[in-house]
């Protein structure tokens, strides 16, 4: 059931932007929970010292230009490998690097991301994330030759985000104003040039366009339409390759923020 998986988030990101913006996209979902928001490995060691063993996190998002170097950022996780043995890091990058996808696997971080091949489906990319295999999402494969690591060649990759061909551009906007964004119909109306209640009947039908996909998942109770709304826009499908999705209208251009 949706709902139950109840990780502890600390984010240690370089951009402003970028980190709040991974926070919202957490906070939406019900399975992370965001402890901490670092800006500097300073912070999170006095924080950690500051709070008992179970508030600490269970995964730290980590952006790589946090450190100047692989080697920067191998000593930075075996540092907090000192403090938190099992903790699951992964890593998010802007573009490819191997030297940084093999500190990754080096240090036994749990991931390697590229931060637009996530965009939005962080939360779900988190939760898949939980298993004993390296994974790197799409974008890292480009890097990826049969003589380096194994380890490397062998990762498992992050499924596409699920695909909803019946979205319209319209539809899709009005869900990423009002549901994402959190705009009100009026506001979004202004946004997109049309009337509150032309708003309010694109969210409806794009409401019932994600439901349908998505009959036989649990969610509690409790939970808002918003919510599974949420949920089901930003969800990953492990049933797809990457090849069926490449013509699914979802632009880039809202995964971009998490970049800053």
């Amino acid at each position: 059931m949706i709902g139950k998986t109840n990780l502890k988030v600390l984010l240690y990101d370089s951009d402003f932007y970028g980190r709040y913006a991974i926070n919202s996209y957490l906070a939406w979902d019900r399975r992370t929970r965001v402890v901490y928001i670092a800006k500097s490995a300073e912070d999170i060691f006095a924080w950690l010292k500051e709070h008992i063993e179970a508030e600490w996190p269970d995964v730290v998002v980590l952006d790589t230009y946090t450190s100047a170097t692989p080697e920067h950022l191998r000593e930075f996780i075996h540092h907090l490998r000192t403090v938190i043995p099992q903790i699951l890091i992964i890593l998010l990058d802007r573009e490819p690097r191997l030297e940084y996808a093999l500190a990754a696997i080096e240090t036994e971080s749990g991931a390697y991301f590229l931060r637009n091949d996530v965009g939005m489906q962080i939360a779900w990319a988190i939760v898949w994330a939980q298993r004993p295999e390296f994974a790197v999402s799409i974008g890292v494969t480009d890097i990826i030759t049969p003589e380096i690591d194994p380890r490397l060649t062998n990762a498992v990759i992050l499924p596409p985000k699920r695909h909803y061909p019946e979205l319209t551009d319209r539809i899709r906007q009005a869900i990423q104003l009002c549901v994402v964004e959190g705009m009100s119909a009026d506001l979004a109306a202004d946004e997109m040039g049309v009337s509150p209640h032309t708003i309010r009947s694109y969210v409806k039908e794009g409401y019932r366009i994600l439901e349908s996909y998505d009959e036989m998942q649990e969610y509690p109770p409790e939970m808002s339409a918003q919510e599974r709304a949420y949920m089901r826009f930003t969800a990953l499908d492990p049933t797809a390759t990457h090849d069926a999705v490449d013509n699914d209208n979802d632009s880039d251009d809202q995964t971009a923020i998490i970049e800053g």
